[in-house]
This record gives structure tokens, C-alpha cells and sequence, in this order.
């Protein structure tokens, strides 16, 4: 801001417009803007928002993607969002080359700070499963979910 004051995610959800362009996210009193992400990207979300949404409401959670999460000052939009009755039970990020950082190091960090028990990549939370395409993810808690990666990809579009 003009004078200097630290951002805070309720500053960012009353100034700033809903929108569907760049994620605008606030982190450590700073305003982080990142534009969607590519093809691939997308085309994971997309899959995992078929497979996962019915499974998790099964289980008693709520499934979500791309919304607010607010922690303190800070304003977080994972890419898979998990919730219980009144928290987050797992948030997941779709890895991408660009973001390999944010998504290795820095989230699992914040998010574990938060107190979100399930994270689904690698980093400061302890690997549970670890699976590359063409092999079997599999997991148990917090809801039983498996998977193979390389399923993710539409590698087939065009090749009629």
C-alpha cells in the first residue's frame, strides 16, 4: 500500500475484486499475484476434481478448489482444498516446474504452520506415498483414494 502498511488477507477480500483472471494471494504482509497456470496443469485439476469431490463428500469432508483460505494476516488459494467440520483437513498443490519452490518448500511450511495435517507433495511434511506415472498413488487417510499419475494427463487429445 501507498503508506506502507503490511497487506492482510482482510484487507485483500474487502479492497481487491473478485475476479477470474491471476491469483491474488497475501503472504507475509505482501501481495502475491501469479497468473493461471498452463495446459497441464489445468487438465490435473480438472481430473482430480471428477475423482475426488464424491469420494471426499463420502467420507464426511467437503471438497474445494482454488478458494480463500484465511490463516492470521495471510491469505492462501491452494489448488485442492479439503475441509472439515471447521478446518482444513488436506491441502494439495499440482506441481509445476515454475512454482517447484512454492510448491516444495515454501507451502508445506505455511501450511503446516496452519495446522493442516495432510499436504500432497513432498516437503516439510513426511512422505506417506510417492508414486511417477504408470505407478499406483495410494493413500488411506484422511479418505482412501488411489491413482495412477500418468492418468492425470490427456496425452490422447488429438490423437484420433
Amino acid at each position: 500500500m501507498i503508506d506502507n502498511t503490511p497487506w492482510t488477507a482482510e484487507m485483500a477480500l474487502e479492497l481487491l475484486p473478485e475476479s477470474n483472471g491471476p491469483k491474488v494471494e497475501v503472504l507475509g504482509g505482501s501481495v502475491v499475484g501469479s497468473p493461471h497456470a498452463g495446459f497441464d496443469h489445468q487438465d490435473i485439476e480438472a481430473e482430480l476434481i471428477v475423482l475426488l469431490k464424491r469420494m471426499v463428500r463420502r467420507a464426511g469432508y467437503w471438497f474445494y478448489h482454488e478458494v480463500n483460505l484465511v490463516r492470521g494476516d495471510d491469505l492462501f488459494i491452494p489448488d485442492i482444498v479439503v475441509l472439515g467440520r471447521s478446518d482444513a483437513v488436506l491441502l494439495g498443490e499440482i506441481m509445476s516446474p515454475q512454482k517447484r519452490r512454492k510448491d516444495l518448500i515454501d507451502r508445506p511450511r505455511e501450511y503446516a504452520e496452519a495446522g493442516v495435517p495432510w499436504y500432497l507433495v513432498d516437503g516439510a511434511y513426511k512422505p506417506v506415498v510417492a508414486a511417477a506415472a504408470g505407478t499406483a498413488f495410494t493413500m488411506t487417510e484422511p479418505f482412501e483414494f488411489s491413482i495412477d499419475p500418468g492418468e492425470l494427463l490427456d496425452d490422447e487429445v488429438g490423437q484420433n
